[in-house]
């Protein structure tokens, strides 16, 4: 107990500053992050940087890169800090109601899926959580990146987590406008697609999907080419609907524009299933009250 009687006040959030910003390579992002101003989140690390002697950051006008010795102090840190938090959250159970953050990283489309149906009856049932929610498209370290818990295809969980199913199995649909079929005619199998105009997908690496089908066993991987290339798969519906051409996108995000007619469906027999959205956290954390709150509420729909 000597060794928490050296910690002054404030060191304990000076800590978490110093390791929110390590964790950005951004002061602005972990002010950010931690609901402070830039300037708190700088002088916090500057008295850090003083009151030891050494300096845990190279800054300059472009970016921040941590030295050696904040390398070392982030890494002795880190699981410090996160036992911490777990204790904290272990009293906070004791609540009578679910409290505190409760930190998401998830894909745009699985936050409009999984979460969307739910926040507002969330926010009404438990008004004392507070969730934050970062859509990325990058498979994030959560553990690393200091959030509670991740959402993404089963497929893509590491093994190492704790993997709670939030939805069936799914299918992709390749879908277009009637009248880009009317133009320009129906693929038959997924070769012919090389003849097409295709609305691509780039994933945030910078890496563009390929097309993937399969049918009797048999894999077919198109690179398709095309006048777009997106991020967003909502806005490849959209611009399939205005007739620029084929997109190949999660079946949930096109149910209404098949319903209603401004998309038609092709390669039905082709297009493979994959396995549906888990949300994932790491074994050895406690799951707070909060994430379990949200959890349950995903799961009622």
């Amino acid at each position: 107990m000597r060794d928490i009687h050296q910690l002054k006040s404030g060191d304990l959030f000076a800590l978490a500053v110093f390791l929110s910003v390590a964790a950005h390579r951004s002061f602005r992002a972990a002010a950010i992050e931690l609901d402070v101003t830039p300037s708190a989140v700088s002088h916090s690390v500057k008295s850090l940087e003083q009151r030891l002697d050494v300096r845990l950051f190279n800054r300059t006008t472009r970016s921040v890169s941590l030295t050696d010795a904040g390398e070392r102090l982030a890494a002795k840190l880190r699981p410090a800090v996160s036992s911490i938090a777990e204790a904290l959250q272990v009293v906070d159970d004791f609540r009578e109601a679910p409290s505190g953050t409760v930190r998401i990283n998830s894909s745009e489309g699985a936050i409009r899926l999984v979460l969307l149906p739910v926040l507002a009856r969330f926010a009404r049932d438990y008004p004392q959580v507070h969730l934050d929610i970062v859509s990325d498209g990058r498979l994030s370290d959560v553990v690393a990146d200091g959030f509670d818990a991740g959402i993404r295809l089963a497929e893509a969980v590491p093994q190492d987590m704790i993997a709670v199913r939030l939805t069936e199995t799914a299918r992709f649909a390749a879908v277009a406008s009637p009248g880009y079929f009317a133009a320009h005619g129906r693929p038959a199998v997924p070769q012919d697609l090389h003849r097409h105009a295709c609305i691509r997908f780039r994933f945030d690496s910078g890496a563009i999907y390929r097309w993937e089908f399969e049918r009797h066993g048999m894999t077919e991987t198109i690179n398709v080419t095309g006048p777009l290339t997106l991020t967003d798969q909502p806005l490849m519906v959209e611009a399939a609907i205005q007739g620029i051409g084929i997109a190949f996108v999660p079946d949930h995000l096109v149910v209404g524009a098949l319903a209603d007619g401004r998309l038609e469906r092709i390669l039905d027999d082709w297009c493979p299933a994959f396995p549906g959205l888990c949300l994932y956290y790491p074994g050895h954390r406690h799951v707070s009250a909060g994430l379990r709150a949200l959890i349950a509420a995903i799961r009622a729909g």
